[in-house]
């Protein structure tokens, strides 16, 4: 996603947080406590600028992570068949002892899906590392009609916010 708008990193380097939900942390607060860990996380010189995101799909206030198994995926997709949810993606950005983040809220409504959909869908194993069970630039384009919001934040990262945060930090194309 960088690379189609210029951004090449130097490094990609996966950072090691526990990602579970705090008790009684909000969606919006979770997305952007798991971002700015993953960006502490991450060794860095002190010129170097660290980019980190984490989505979160909520539907009211039920946070709806990664499926731990196809069980759990089916029961994602039936719980936001039919209906809207969240995606709230939080983006952080770290250079030396400075950093700035955000949180992009996107609303997806599905349509109402069938068991035989579902099933095909899980078969497929797109769900699995993906928060809610779905990937939206994948096979699960075909559920949502509607977006009102980022489609790049749905995906994974707000391309325009995440430019804006990096050229905070004195990024320069």
């Amino acid at each position: 996603m960088l690379a189609q708008v210029g951004v090449a990193p130097d490094l990609v380097a996966a950072a090691d947080i526990d990602e579970a939900p705090l008790r009684d942390e909000t969606p919006r607060a979770c997305a952007l406590r798991l971002a700015r860990a993953k960006a502490a996380a991450v060794a860095a010189g002190p010129e170097d600028i660290v980019l980190a995101a984490d989505t979160v799909v909520a539907r009211g206030s039920r946070m709806l992570g990664s499926p731990s198994g196809p069980e759990e995926a089916a029961s994602f997709l039936r719980l936001l068949s039919g209906r809207r949810h969240r995606v709230l993606t939080g983006v952080a950005v770290r250079r030396g002892g400075r950093d700035w983040s955000r949180v992009v809220e996107t609303v997806v409504r599905f349509r109402g899906l069938d068991p035989a959909e579902i099933a095909a869908y899980v078969a497929s194993g797109e769900w699995r590392g993906k928060a809610g069970g779905y990937a939206i630039q994948g096979r699960a384009a075909a559920f949502a009609p509607w977006i009102s919001g980022s489609y790049s934040a749905v995906v994974g990262l707000p391309i325009a916010e995440t430019l804006g945060l990096l050229r905070a930090a004195g990024w320069r194309p």
